[in-house]
């Protein structure tokens, strides 16, 4: 299987390791250190070197970090953690903060009232991040200080960086030549002025050159660093290992191939002004170009909206394999309600949903760990089963069913939450709210400039009309075969980013109970152009087109909660479902299909 069940947190191991860090920090003179859940190429998931922050703490939620003191030891988390992180460290050596409502600035100002000097990797750090830090620090006595990793020093067994082979993504897939793609982000750094631009995001570099990897667990990505110049040509510093003959005549003469500890001097070379993106670029490539002299100009990297927006191939492959994933699904749910009441649990329903998605024979891997939470787990946002955490579903219980296929023509990622058996009035009440919420969003009609802030509150609104609420986004970006969690796209309060056609997003709306309950429905949309309508106003107008299509548990539904524009988009979608999906599955999950996807 791709999904592993082994318990990663170590609690225990927290205590002797947090006491070697602090007298490692002791005989560098600095009163503390930061370490976040991420790595050089600032990437949602890292490889197994840079879990840097679970091997410290035992926390394995993909967004935190920590801070280390002489007297205290924070674990920061947003609000998707802040249950999870109560069960994987020791609380009685390290304190969860809740972040971003407090800042690591303010904290500091609280815990070092004197004043100290706090490190930092500036591998590991971008420079807008380092430079929001100092300045809400401005006026105290604390000073962030670039130095070499202390948690590296004090990791005997710290595991290799990743070697897999590079291998070139299909163009007819892809939609442009990597060749095209490098010319034309030229024209814009000449445009601007710039000489060249410094690329560090994994996924950047993947859909640039058109390739993919195998560094990172469940994103198709390889590491690496680029410089793009005005002229089109790139040099690509990785590992030499990675790539082979294939990959070489993939890239062809204007791709130069450097080592890794060739970037630094390849940096210090260039003829500026050089763009570097202050947002998602290590602090250490602009300190790197500052000392050798080298004009550095501020700018988004080039390939984030190009890559955000896809090509009418990447839609139609995407499409595809959300057809291919729909229908795996079916089976599975199918094969789900054929099993008695109180005989699986967590890890069986985690199994069978890969079984069924290897069946299909063009599974490449899962788009993230399956979330498959009953009961209270089902509260935890992001849980992860292990074997010891791992519960039967039992009756009366809900189970949020959260995950994704890696497909080479498709990313996908869907929850679904399901009965076990009969549940209370109350769950169903708050399921149609969610389901009401991500209806909301899926039949939006929505004018051109607007962004994802401007979304979110309408897959809320029936949430907050019981005095309801979730502490995620309603939705990230997703790639075609890359990241699940791509950005800068999202639907969310904090997103400004104003949504294009081509843009893929989630539409993820849920409720969590702690201790009780969870619920989360999700499907996959893409953004596209509206149709005309008579007596519109002359303006450009968005809507979304699903990409998911796979029944909701009418089971769970209080119809008479629904309006009846939201009963029909909902006859709708799964009148779509069966016309898709039941051509490509099995008689009995088509039987199965037939009676889920009845009229409400």
């Amino acid at each position: 299987m791709f999904q592993s069940f082994d318990e990663s947190a170590r609690p225990e191991q927290g205590p002797p390791r947090l006491a070697a860090l602090r007298e490692d920090l002791a005989r560098d003179g600095l009163t503390g250190f930061v370490v976040p859940r991420a790595d050089a190429h600032q990437g949602e998931y890292v490889a197994p070197r840079d879990t840097r922050l679970s091997w410290l703490t035992g926390f394995t939620g993909s967004a935190g970090f920590a801070c280390v003191l002489p007297h205290i030891a924070g674990v920061f988390i947003d609000g998707r953690y802040r249950t999870q992180v109560k069960g994987q460290v020791d609380l009685d050596h390290f304190t969860p903060v809740p972040w971003p409502d407090l800042s690591l600035a303010e904290w500091l100002r609280g815990q070092l009232p004197n004043g100290g000097i706090v490190g930092f990797d500036p591998w590991l750090h971008t420079a807008e991040e380092i430079a929001k830090i100092e300045e809400a620090l401005a006026g105290t006595a604390i000073t962030l200080r670039a130095v070499s990793n202390a948690v590296d020093r004090i990791w005997p067994d710290q595991p290799a960086p990743p070697a897999g082979l590079i291998t070139p993504y299909p163009e007819d897939l892809a939609g442009e030549a990597h060749h095209a793609k490098r010319t034309r982000l030229a024209v814009g750094l000449r445009n601007a002025g710039q000489t060249a631009a410094v690329i560090t995001l994994a996924d950047s570099i993947a859909w640039l050159l058109n390739i993919r990897g195998t560094d990172i667990p469940r994103n198709p990505v390889p590491h690496g660093f680029a410089i793009l110049h005005d002229t089109g040509k790139l040099t690509l510093y990785t590992d030499p290992a990675k790539c082979d003959d294939a990959l070489r005549a993939h890239l062809g003469d204007e791709v130069t191939l450097r080592p890794v500890e060739a970037f630094g001097p390849g940096l210090r070379s260039l003829t500026g002004p050089v763009r570097v993106d202050r947002a998602t670029a290590p602090l250490w490539v602009s300190q790197e170009l500052a000392e050798a002299g080298v004009a550095c100009v501020w700018g988004q990297d080039p390939c984030i909206m190009p890559k955000a927006t896809k090509t009418s191939a990447e839609i139609a492959a995407t499409t595809e394999a959300h057809l291919r994933d729909a229908a795996a699904m079916v089976e599975f749910l199918t094969w789900f309600d054929a099993q008695p009441a109180g005989s699986l649990t967590e890890i069986d329903v985690a199994t069978a949903l890969e079984g069924f998605r290897r069946a299909s024979n063009a599974l490449r891997d899962i788009s993230f760990e399956t979330i498959a939470g009953t009961g209270p787990n089902g509260a935890i946002m992001h849980y992860r089963v292990s074997r010891s955490s791992n519960a039967r579903l039992e009756q009366g219980h809900l189970i949020v069913v959260d995950s994704g296929g890696q497909y080479l023509d498709g990313t996908t990622d869907i929850t679904r939450t399901l009965p076990v058996g009969d549940v209370g009035e109350d769950e169903k009440a708050c399921f149609t709210r969610v389901l009401q919420g991500m209806i909301g969003v899926s039949q939006l009609r929505f004018p051109k400039g607007l962004a994802g802030r401007d979304i979110d509150a309408i897959a809320r609104a029936p949430l907050w009309a019981a005095g309801l609420d979730f502490n995620h986004g309603t939705g990230h970006g997703v790639g075609v075969y890359l990241c699940v969690h791509e950005g800068p796209q999202r639907i969310s309060r904090v997103s400004d980013v104003p949504l294009q056609p081509g843009m893929i997003l989630s539409n993820e709306p849920g409720y969590y109970r702690e201790g009780a309950f969870g619920i989360r429905i999700e499907n996959l949309i893409v953004v596209r152009e509206a149709p005309a309508l008579a007596g519109a106003d002359d303006r450009a107008m968005y809507t979304f087109d699903t990409l998911t299509w796979v029944p909701i548990d009418r089971r769970l539904i209080l119809p008479a909660m629904l309006g009846s524009t939201e009963r029909a988009w909902l006859n709708g979608y799964h009148a779509a479902c069966l016309e898709k999906i039941a051509p490509r599955i099995s008689d009995a999950a088509r039987l199965w299909l037939t009676q889920a996807t009845a009229p409400l």
